[in-house]
Order: structure tokens, then C-alpha cells, then sequence
């Protein structure tokens, strides 16, 4: 869009508004993915949408610096510009909400497995120094990581 340079505000809004509708298009496509459980479906999308969310990110500091550029488009237009934009915010919390039941899912499963791989090296006994058996130190191959 920065590069198109638009002489006047009815374009320049015309511009956003192809701009979020296109990235709102991509992150629902992506979000779709991620609902179906195939967020590797989702990486085709990731270039792309990285690229328009900086552009859409750029344009609209600038237009919040300097709303005057965007002042002399018609009402219509504006109002369709807010209303791309509120599309837009539906679709990112969908898309937030996706991905956080994804990542909930994957913890529960790394963490089970981790809880399965310890009580399987649990069983094993070993012998200590003065012929005793000793438990098996508990797993220590996987790290799960809380943070993350």
C-alpha cells in the first residue's frame, strides 16, 4: 500500500479497506486450519499474512499519527473502512482462541507423555553399592517447559 502512494483520501481508504479485507481473509483461512487440527495447513498462509500485517500495521500508524489523511473520504467510505477493521478484530480473536486450544492440546499430550515415559523408567530397579535395589532416577530426556 506505502508503495501504490495515493494522491487522495478516497483512495487511500480504498487501499486499507482491499488491504484488511485481504488480511482478514488469510487469518480466518488460517484460523480454519488450526479449528480443523491441521495447523500445518496454516503455514502456507504465514508469509503472506506477515507481509500485509506490517503493511497494515504501517498504514495505520500513520493514519493515527495523521488522521487527516484519511479525512476527506466520503462517510460511506469510512464507515466501511470501520466495519472491514471490526471484521478484522472478530477474526484475530478467533483466530487467538484457535491457536491457544491448539497449544492447550499439544501441552497435554507432551505432558502426559513425559508422565508416562518417567512411570516406565520408574518400574526398573537398580542395584546400590551395598546390594540393595534403589527406584530408578525419575526421566530426565524430556523438559517440559511452563512458559512456553
Amino acid at each position: 500500500m506505502a508503495d501504490a502512494n495515493p494522491n487522495d483520501a478516497a483512495e487511500r481508504v480504498e487501499q486499507l479497506i482491499l488491504l484488511t479485507e485481504r488480511l482478514t481473509g488469510l487469518v480466518a483461512q488460517s484460523a480454519q486450519a488450526f479449528e480443523a487440527r491441521r495447523p500445518q495447513d496454516a503455514a502456507a498462509f504465514v508469509g503472506e499474512t506477515g507481509r500485509l500485517a506490517n503493511m497494515y500495521r504501517h498504514e495505520s500508524t500513520r493514519i493515527r499519527g495523521n488522521p487527516a489523511m484519511i479525512a476527506g473520504a466520503s462517510l460511506v467510505q469510512r464507515t466501511r473502512l470501520v466495519r472491514a477493521t471490526e471484521a478484522f478484530d472478530a477474526v484475530l480473536a478467533r483466530q487467538a482462541r484457535a491457536v491457544e486450544a491448539a497449544k492447550t492440546v499439544t501441552e497435554g499430550l507432551v505432558r502426559t507423555i513425559a508422565e508416562e515415559v518417567a512411570t516406565q523408567r520408574q518400574k526398573g530397579a537398580s542395584y546400590g553399592a551395598d546390594a540393595t535395589t534403589a527406584a530408578t532416577p525419575a526421566a530426565t530426556a524430556i523438559t517440559l517447559n511452563r512458559r512456553a
